[in-house]
Parts: structure tokens; sequence; C-alpha cells
């Protein structure tokens, strides 16, 4: 056994200096990688160098937790763990790299002028997470892991999109159509900033007077100003958010309408991703800092990401993290796609979510596939949809789930996804292709991306806790405890409904406009932990400095914000086959499998390269 495991620590290590996409939606194919790496996680100070509440770290048969290490640096160790513990993997020949360093601080103009004068070449500022991208030699990583000013150095990693045609349809699974008829919201005056590909000009997304919804696009992609959608990911995403469907029906010759879930709602273009997909954690983090600067401009109350990239380090000290938790505190709602590699053998699935999604202040979503039927009872979670708990921090995810499964939404003709898969083009009887089908949780993210937007039309004084608690309370917990579904070969997959699959259940847009209660304090996803009879609890996530001195809004005893209300008392019972010391929520998940989710030194995550590479999904 210990030579098995010693073979495939160096099989996992290789797999580690392989390059990582921050990609379109978490991809369980080509581009999946397991990283099982040994970390110590440094706490993160704020800016008046006192530490930062760490995030739990799990002590395996004690059933309690505590934090790993004293929150504190001493001289003789701050420089390695200040370090990303894969910062020499993304050296350059030349001796080079670049990498975004997090300050206790902003760093003056002079300092950075110093830097630049021994040999940094300066990018990018972010000031909300008081970070600096920058390239530097080798030689310099180590006088930065020595500056007293400096909180932890990260590759500037590559992300990807989450998302791959049959088609079936979002609205009465998430009861939009009876929300619509009800209530009667469609996003108007809500500016939902779309973080991806690029938005293509598309006349479902334009406003009744035929003017583009699209108010503000700007490029973050490296050599390149252009705002279309090159790869065809951001635009398919836009329309599950705000298309209108008025190429569609059958007036037009489709079978359908092909509508978004806020069809008037304003959308700001911020291209991360290029033709290929792929972007890096300085652009995405650019954008988010963009959409918090235009957000008084424009209206933005959501962030759409539908992209990751696998988990390096605790979300306390990643700068994506750390960014999105800014944009939160802004007042902003992020919701992220919790990725594609729930078919993931070792661990089926389990401990795959990437970043940003592993963030507990984000609304992290899965996917469904609704089977082709108006009826959501019949629905059942997608092979592919990336389950908790998140590695290192073992934060509870994803969130809620929403359909994501072979959904049509706008096509961006001529966009890479476009010319190298035509068979997903959707074609009307008139002969015209003006949607195209993708799968994914990327598809699955704007569904509820919009239903944010639907919930902040009703009521604008709505912060982004109760917008998450609300919708995670009045998800629907009706999905039945098995379900199987097979890939394009035939493969059969068998899931089970627990937390770390559905997560608080299935997005019920016309229950949420429907309910009144206003939740108080934060909505921090929870922590898991393993208790010393094998059973497994929930318990609050510690609040780091960003969220310092609020209340939870979960609590065991509470009615309307308990526990079991949110999560479903099937889902939590002690006794139960999926929480009990017997548990059967792994199926038959090996002992090294559950080592690698539970394990303390153990990081699990999957690259994320979205079913876009010709997987059309489950059926």
């Amino acid at each position: 056994m210990k030579n098995a495991n010693d073979k495939q620590t160096r099989k996992l290590s290789k797999a580690l200096r392989s390059t990582s996409l921050f990609s379109a939606a978490w991809g369980g194919v080509a581009g999946m990688i397991l990283l099982l790496v040994a970390t110590t996680v440094p706490a993160r100070a704020d800016d008046t160098g006192a530490p930062k509440p760490q995030v739990l770290s799990v002590v395996w048969g004690s059933g309690n937790s505590s934090t790993s290490g004293n929150g504190s640096q001493s001289s003789s160790t701050a420089p390695t763990r200040k370090l990303a513990a894969d910062i020499n993997d993304h050296l350059r020949q030349d001796g080079t790299v670049t990498v975004i360093v997090q300050h206790r601080k902003m760093p003056t103009i002079a300092h950075l002028k110093d830097m630049q004068g021994r040999g940094a070449i300066i990018s990018s500022k972010f000031n909300s997470i008081h970070a600096v991208t920058m390239h530097v030699p080798a030689s310099m990583l180590a006088e930065l892991a020595k500056d007293p000013n400096v909180l932890y150095v990260t590759p500037d990693r590559t992300q990807k999109m989450a998302a791959n045609p049959t088609t079936e349809e979002f609205a009465s699974a998430v009861q939009a159509d009876i929300a619509a008829s009800t209530f009667g919201f469609d996003g108007t005056g809500i500016g939902v900033a779309v973080i991806d590909s690029g938005i293509s000009a598309h006349p479902d997304l334009n406003n009744a007077s035929g003017v583009s919804r699209v108010v503000y696009s700007q490029s973050f992609v490296a050599g390149d100003t252009t705002t279309n959608d090159a790869f065809g990911h951001g635009t398919h995403v836009a329309g599950l958010i705000g298309g209108n469907g008025s190429s569609s029906g059958t007036a037009n010759g489709y079978a359908a309408t092909y509508a978004g879930m806020a069809p008037n709602v304003n959308l700001i273009n911020l291209r991360v991703l290029d033709q290929n997909g792929s972007g890096s954690d300085s652009q995405v983090i650019a954008a988010i800092d963009q959409a918090i600067a235009l957000q008084s401009t424009y209206n933005i109350r959501v962030i759409s990401m539908s992209l990751g990239r696998p988990i390096f380090e605790s979300y306390t000290l990643d700068p994506v993290d750390q960014a999105v938790e800014a944009a939160w505190k802004a007042g902003i709602v992020v919701v992220c796609a919790a990725g594609n590699s729930g078919r993931q053998g070792g661990t089926n699935g389990f401990g795959t979510i990437g970043v940003p999604a592993n963030d507990p202040a984000v609304i992290t979503v899965g996917a469904t596939m609704t089977e082709g039927t108006a009826t959501r009872v019949d629905d059942k979670i997608a092979s592919y949809s990336s389950k908790g708990p998140t590695t290192l921090d073992h934060i509870v995810k994803p969130d809620l789930v929403a359909p994501g499964n072979a959904q049509v939404s706008l096509r961006a003709a001529g966009s890479t996804l476009d010319t190298t898969f035509p068979q997903y083009e959707v074609t009307s009887s008139n002969g015209t292709s003006a949607y195209f089908v993708l799968s994914g949780t990327s598809m699955a993210t704007p569904v509820v991306s919009g239903a944010v937007a639907l919930l902040l039309q009703q009521n604008s004084a709505l912060t982004p806790d109760q917008v998450k608690a609300r919708l995670m309370r009045t998800a629907w917990k009706g999905v039945g405890q098995f379900t199987s579904s097979h890939d394009r070969f035939g493969n059969l997959y068998n899931n089970e409904y627990d937390l770390f699959t559905y997560g608080a259940g299935y997005l019920d847009i016309d229950t949420a406009l429907g309910d009144t209660n206003l939740a108080t304090g934060v909505a921090l996803s929870p922590t898991a932990v393993v208790n010393s009879n094998g059973s497994i609890t929930i318990t609050s996530t510690t609040l780091d400095s960003n969220f310092a001195g609020n209340s939870v809004v979960w609590g065991a005893n509470s009615v309307v914000w308990g526990n079991s209300v949110v999560w479903g008392s099937n889902v939590l019972s002690a006794t139960s086959v999926v929480w009990g010391a017997t548990s059967v929520v792994w199926g038959s998940l090996s002992e090294t499998g559950y080592s690698v989710v539970w394990g303390a030194t153990s990081n699990v995550a999957s690259a994320d390269a979205a079913l876009s590479d010709g997987d059309p999904g489950d059926n």
C-alpha cells in the first residue's frame, strides 16, 4: 500500500506541474487533474497586521475543529509560508514568473518604483484586495516573502470556463413560468456583470426599442481589446440570464421560446476569457474590480461567473476568492459555477469544487438535468456536477442546484464553439440558427443569476446575504434520494441526495419571490466536520476579517433559519443513512478516496475545461 500511495503521489505531482486552466465552468473531461499536496496554510492578516481568523481545519478523530497553526508568522518560517506551493511550476524558461502579491496595506508608488528599478514589471493593481500583479525574476521571490507588508504570493494562474447538446428547458423546473405569471418581474433596472468570454450582439439582448441591453463592455484579455465573444460561451450565458427569446418561438420556426430568467435585465460585459476559453487570475480580479467601480453607474447588483480553476490554498488566501468577497461586501451578489468534475473517479466527484466557487460567501451552483419533461419531480443531478466539500477548508458546497444540462441559449456565430461543434446549433424550420446547446454548471449558474435579478427588482434593499439565504431556504427539497444518468458513452453514474451534491436543494424562484423572511447576519456556507465516530456534521464557518463582527444566519434552533429548514430534515438527521457513522453518502468510495476528500493534508481539485469539448452532457 505504501508503494502504491508513493506512486500515486508522484503521478499527482506530475499532474500538478501541468497547466491548469481557469475555465468556463469546470470540465469533467480532458483537463481533469487530482492534486494531492501537503500544505501549511498561513493565516491572512488584516491592514493592522493582526492575523485574520482562519477557516476551520478539522482535526479528524477528535470531533472538534480548530485552526491549524497559531496565525502568526515567525521570521524563520514566513518566507516559505508566504509563497504558494505551485509557484515554481509557473517559472518561465528565462527564470521569471508572473505573480499576484497580496499586501497588508497597498504598497506606495515609491516602493513599486524601487521594485521596478530592480527588475520587476508592474502590470496591474487591485485596490479591493491590496494586491499587485507583477512579472519578477525568480530571485525576487525570496525578497517578497521577507517583506513584512507582503501577505501571500501566488502565480497568476490560468483560468477557464464551466460547460456542453437533445435539449432541455429550465423554466418549469425552477417554477419560472409560474413566477412570471404571478409576479411579472423581468429584471428591469438591474445590472448583471457577466465575467466570461465576452458577449456578441444578438437580437434577443435588445430592448423593445431595438437598443442593446449590453450597456457596457470591456476586455481584460491580454493583447485583445475586442469584447465580442470569440469563444461562444459568454453569449450563451448572457442569454440564459437575460435573453428575451424574440428570435425564437413557433412564429420563427423554433419548437419553443428560448428566453432567459430575467429577459429585460441590463448586462455588463466583462471579457476575461480568450477564443479558447482561457484567462488568468489577474484578468478575473481586474474584471471584479471594475464591476465594483461601475456598481453605482449601472446598478450592478449581480456578478455571474461561469468559470473556475483548481484550489491551491485556503480561500482566506486565494486572491480570486478575496476579490469575490470584496464584491460581496460592496453589495454585489456573486454567483459561481460549482464545476463539471462530478464524474471524477476515486472520490465519486466529491471534493471537486473549484475557485471561486469554494468561497463560503458566494452562491455556488450545481447542475441538474430536467429529463425533458415539464415536471421537476423526475429531475436529477447531472453526473458531471462537481460536489463538495471544498478541499483544504471543507466548506459545504454547492449551495443549491439549477438546470444546466442541454440548455438552449444564444449562438455566437463564428465563435470557436460554433465552428468546432456545428451539430449543437439549433436550426429553425426556416433554416436559421440563432441558438446553440451547451451543458454544464456554466449553464445552471446564469439561471440562478437571473433569479437573483428578479429578487432584487422586487426588493432592491435585499443584501447579498439575504438573497443567498432566501434562495437556499426556499429551494425545493423534494429531489429523489437516489438517481442515475448516463454520459454519451453509455457509462452509468449513480448519485445520492446529499448535502455535497444538491446543497440546500433545487432553485424555486416562485417560492423565493413569495417569501418575506429577512435573514440577519452573514450567510457563509457552513463547514463540514468528521466526528470521532465517523459521522459528518456541519458547523458555522469561522468568520475571517472580511466578515468579522457579524452574526451567522444559520442556527440549529432557529425555526426560520434552522439547519433542517434550510438544508432539509432528510439530509441532516444524525441517524439517517446519509449522515450516520456508516454513511452511504460516499457510496462505494474507497478508503483512499475518503482520505483524499477529508485528509488533513489533502488537496483535491480539477481543471476547468467545460463540457465544450464536444460532450453533449447527460441522457
